[in-house]
């Protein structure tokens, strides 16, 4: 890149050794995004609150966390980017720990806060990190590793987080990141460097944006409320939401035409100018979006559903990280002798493909086929993360690095938390939509319906029921059949759902350049 203050710097130590230090950093700050929720009901009843309102403590996460990751660039040109890492990883360590001692709801929910504002920073400066320390030749691979991070980690957190529940303490999912934190940062202190293009922003610094900043955090922050409480307060039929909702439509829209007339603004939108960047960081929404939404959606089901424990069902998403792992640098060879645009389409198609065989749901289907649903769906990621972290990052100017780091991270971020929110809502709503819909075949005018209370009838008496009371049971029994039913079919139709939205991403790839595209993004 001309003018690329960065020319014939390289860093003192492997590159590669660089990438795993910084990606365990962000490894372990995702993790948490996933590794708490089965650990929700163990908190209620720990700290005496109600499971309502231990859902604040993921809220309060997402809240902190979405905020930093907008503003992380201009943090970063303002500390000094090692520096603010190295904060960004100590004080996520020690509010992990203050987590784990917490004993009471207000406490956990602070640390929570304290967690997601650190955290934050962890993966747009591990990316710019990377950028800056390998060649763009050398780019897709690095970002193979970073992949593990991000999409290995919310499929490993459920498992993770089960395990330590029934063999320690809900404490322990804190604890763990203790010495990982202690490692990572004696080790990102020694290995990491500044490049001179670091050096040099820090002699002209941006300043506070007041206006800017306070916008983003009002926007963001209460979208992020409004996605997270949404389905539990009734959404829009809660004035607390309508009210949430609203502040944050009118704190984001003013963030965005104040951002754009500034002279000297938090975060330089002049980052979407570049068309490769702006595509990159729809396209890793939608891959958010759907890695989030359907993350959650059969862990619920394997528990609401099936009865399984929060290890077993965390143990379904287990094998898809194995798969995606195999898949990464099978991808990066692809990338040198296929468009990277097509590899895309061929994500986005697969993921498609493979949530709507997820929707063959059944009341009785097994262990082995649920893996098989996830894995198929994990594997699709295998085929978008890095393709299009190269894309979004291979046209755009160095000076923009910092903040396009912290926007790619944000988009995947915010669209995750959609994803979550959004399918947990739709859960809820069709379940009772499909209910209604099947209660019209409970009915004795329905040959069926009487079938089945004959055949259920039948099996009462044979095991020695009183007979004044067979035909009650056999109907409650019935009515038990539906309604698991219903919860069957809800949970099919967002697999439905979210399969539609990945095929709709499939013609946008068209939009990337099919010249900067070529031979592992352009990196040659």
């Amino acid at each position: 890149m001309s003018g690329d203050p960065n020319q014939g710097w390289k860093p003192a130590y492997n590159p590669w050794l660089i990438a795993i230090t910084v990606t365990l950093a962000a490894f372990m700050e995702i993790l948490d995004t996933t590794i708490v929720n089965v650990a929700l009901p163990y908190i209620a009843g720990s700290l005496a609150a109600s499971s309502d309102e231990a859902t604040y403590t993921l809220t309060a996460y997402l809240v902190a966390n979405g905020i930093v990751l907008t503003i992380a660039g201009w943090l970063s040109d303002t500390i000094g980017r090692k520096r603010y890492f190295l904060i960004c990883i100590a004080m996520f360590t020690v509010s992990s720990f203050l987590c784990g001692i917490s004993q009471s709801l207000g406490q956990i929910i602070v640390f929570r806060l304290m967690q997601g504002f650190f955290g934050g920073g962890l993966q747009p400066s591990q990316q710019a990190i990377i950028l800056d320390t390998f060649p763009p030749a050398k780019r897709g691979a690095a970002f193979g590793v970073t992949a593990v991070a991000t999409v290995v980690a919310p499929v490993l957190g459920p498992t993770l987080g089960g395990y330590l529940i029934e063999h320690l303490d809900w404490r322990w999912i804190f604890f763990v990141n203790v010495p990982v934190g202690i490692l990572a940062v004696i080790a990102n202190s020694i290995l990491v460097q500044d490049p001179p293009s670091e050096q040099e922003k820090r002699k002209t610094k941006r300043g506070i944006d007041y206006i800017g900043l306070s916008l983003i955090v009002i926007g963001i922050g209460c979208l992020q409320i409004v996605f997270d409480r949404g389905e539990d307060d009734g959404w829009l039929g809660s004035p607390f939401i309508r009210i949430m909702a609203t502040i944050g439509f009118l704190g984001v829209f003013g963030a965005i035409c104040w951002l754009l007339t500034a002279k000297k603004p938090i975060i330089d939108l002049d980052v979407f100018k570049d068309k490769n960047f702006a595509m990159g960081c729809v396209l890793i929404g939608a891959m958010g979006f759907a890695l989030y939404a359907s993350a959650v959606v059969i862990p619920q089901f394997a528990q609401n559903v099936l009865g399984y424990t929060a290890l077993k069902s965390g143990l379904i998403l287990s094998p898809g990280g194995i798969v995606v792992i195999i898949l990464i640098p099978i991808v990066g060879q692809l990338m040198k002798v296929v468009q990277t645009r097509f590899i895309v389409m061929f994500g986005f198609a697969f993921m498609g493909a493979a949530l709507f065989y997820s929707s063959r749901l059944a009341p009785d289907i097994d262990f082995r086929t649920l893996v098989l649903m996830r894995s198929l769906q994990t594997a699709a990621l295998g085929f978008l993360f890095v393709p299009i972290s190269t894309i979004a990052y291979l046209t755009l100017p160095q000076k923009y690095r910092s903040d396009g780091a912290a926007l790619f991270s944000m988009f995947r971020n915010v669209f995750g938390s959609l994803g979550i929110s959004l399918s947990t809502a739709a859960i809820t709503e069709r379940t009772q939509a499909d209910q209604a819909h099947l209660s019209g075949f409970m009915t004795p005018l329905r040959s069926g319906y009487n079938t089945l209370i004959q055949e259920s009838e039948h099996t009462l008496r044979s095991l020695g029921r009183a007979a004044s009371v067979v035909h009650q049971q056999a109907v409650a029994h019935t009515y038990q059949t539906y309604m698991k039913q219903a919860q069957v079919l809800a949970y099919s139709n967002i697999f439905q759902y979210t399969a539609v939205i990945a095929l709709m991403v499939v013609p946008l790839c068209f939009l990337i350049s099919a010249k900067t595209a070529q031979g592992g993004g352009g990196g040659h």
